[in-house]
């Protein structure tokens, strides 16, 4: 079976600069007129799939960097760029018309053609996600070609995360997709191929952010309050369910917050700010506004099991401070993650609070951020005052 969930391996990456969902940018431009139907239609989309180095993206579209002048597969095994550098093509010889020159280490130019290390990732991330219940180790490696050592080094290099954990990120998607299709949660379960429902169970409640039956509802019967104010840093959201704050969220005006809020839980009962939700708001407003005070509120974190090691490691990066995706990656245990620890920073519904802003490139650059690199500039700036 294809699966997109392929863009998820690492989650959801909702990137575009200034943080709304590209359907709602700037009207339409020349991006917003691809084909709605087609996989990978929307800048949004491709940039996750370029983060992840989704297998089913190669031949879908390719990008450009300005900085080089070179064009790429999205699955290509060079640095990511930054996202303002990178410029998307439906295909190659719109690239090449619009003057950058192929890759030479993927051969963009070249249908079919693939460095080897890389087409091996490619063929067992395809053999993963067919694949009813999760292959081993050796059955991978010896699918690929390579011995067991290698192609568990090489996968881990390549994508950022251990075929083990690309396989329960596959699987975790897909009971994402059967828990919207089947009638009961057990059927879910069993069809995205858990050997137990007590193994599902386990991750459940971080990765759904709700019951598996509430998910299946689309959210239906939990209640989400929120509010938009404003604050320097534009107009932001602020959502609690039950469990705590779900939902910080910044943009330039206030329809996108509401539309990006209703489309995550679409069948939840979104309720405005009571007396004592406004306490809960004016405590957010403080906390950005001196976030050297801390935030004294619950947290309803939702994530992957990955993306909650990292969100964890990110707070505990005092105020003031920075760390770059490298050393983060080696915080949790993970040095070769880097790339994957930008996609975790990237899907991050919870600014400030889970501070992504704090993590830097190497160099010392900014690097990319959800909300725009100009509110990660304010936000830092505020803190080191």
């Amino acid at each position: 079976m294809k699966s997109s969930a392929t863009l998820e391996m690492v989650q959801a990456v909702e990137w575009n600069g200034n943080g709304r969902t590209y359907e709602v940018q700037r009207g339409r431009d020349e991006n917003d007129l691809m084909d709605s139907t087609r996989p990978y239609a929307t800048e949004q989309s491709r940039w996750e799939a370029l983060v992840e180095r989704a297998a089913d993206a190669d031949g879908q579209f390719f990008y450009g960097v300005s900085t080089t002048g070179i064009y790429c597969r999205p699955v290509c095994a060079s640095r990511l760029p930054n996202r303002e550098n990178v410029r998307f093509f439906d295909d190659a010889p719109a690239a090449e018309a619009a003057g950058y020159r192929p890759c030479k280490r993927c051969n963009p130019g070249s249908p079919g053609e693939v460095d080897a290390p890389v087409q091996a990732i490619i063929d067992a991330c395809r053999i993963i996600e067919e694949a009813e219940t999760p292959p081993s180790l050796e059955e991978l490696a010896c699918a690929v070609g390579l011995s067991k050592y290698h192609f568990h080094r090489l996968f881990k290099k390549i994508t950022g995360i251990t075929p083990k954990q690309y396989a329960s990120e596959i699987r975790a998607n897909r009971a994402r997709n059967e828990l919207q299709k089947e009638p009961t949660v057990t059927d879910a379960i069993y069809n995205a191929g858990f050997e137990s429902s007590s193994r599902f169970y386990e991750t459940a409640g971080a990765s759904l952010g709700m019951t598996p039956r509430e998910y299946s509802r689309g959210g239906a019967g939990q209640s989400i309050r929120y509010a938009i104010v404003e604050s320097y840093l534009g107009w932001v959201l602020i959502a609690a369910t039950a469990q705590g704050i779900c939902r910080i969220d910044f943009d330039d005006s206030t329809e996108p917050l509401r539309e990006r809020l209703q489309s995550s839980f679409a069948q939840a009962d979104l309720l405005s700010g009571d007396a004592e939700f406004e306490e809960i708001v004016n405590q957010v407003l403080h906390f950005l506004e001196r976030p050297q005070t801390g935030l004294d509120l619950p947290l309803d974190i939702q994530g992957t099991a990955f993306q909650q090691r990292v969100w964890a490691a990110l707070r505990e990066i005092p105020a003031g401070l920075t760390a770059s995706y490298g050393e983060v990656a080696a915080q949790i245990g993970r040095p070769s993650a880097s790339r994957a620890v930008a996609g975790a920073c990237a899907a991050n519904h919870i600014a400030v609070a889970v501070p992504c802003h704090r993590v830097i490139r190497s160099d010392g650059g900014l690097g990319g951020y959800r909300w725009g690199t100009a509110r990660k500039r304010q936000i830092l700036q505020r803190e080191a005052e």
